[in-house]
């Protein structure tokens, strides 16, 4: 894993743990958790800049739930993180730090 896959699989954890902490009284249940992570990510955390600039918002909301799918179907052998983070990089990253 580079240095950019590392980052955004730090923020993607710190982003999960940050949404179940608000949403602990539900135990993390929010079914528009991708909306809520996107917000975060681009507002709130290091990925526009890690990713060469923000991408748009729905893009984001639709790569996180379409990986979210894919990788409940596939069960890789990877903690989520690291493997969303590569796909983020691959779709949306425009250039290095």
């Amino acid at each position: 894993m580079d240095k950019r896959e590392a980052d955004v699989a730090a923020l993607l954890q710190e982003a999960g743990e940050t949404h179940h902490r608000v949403y602990r009284i539900v135990d993390g249940d929010d079914p528009d958790w991708a909306s809520w992570y996107a917000d975060w990510l681009l507002g709130l955390s290091e990925l526009p800049q890690i990713l060469g600039g923000a991408p748009v918002r729905s893009e984001l909301v639709w790569l996180l739930v379409t990986l979210d799918k894919d990788y409940t179907r596939t069960s890789p052998d990877m903690p989520w993180p690291q493997w969303y983070s590569q796909r983020i990089i691959e779709q949306l990253g425009r250039g290095g730090e």
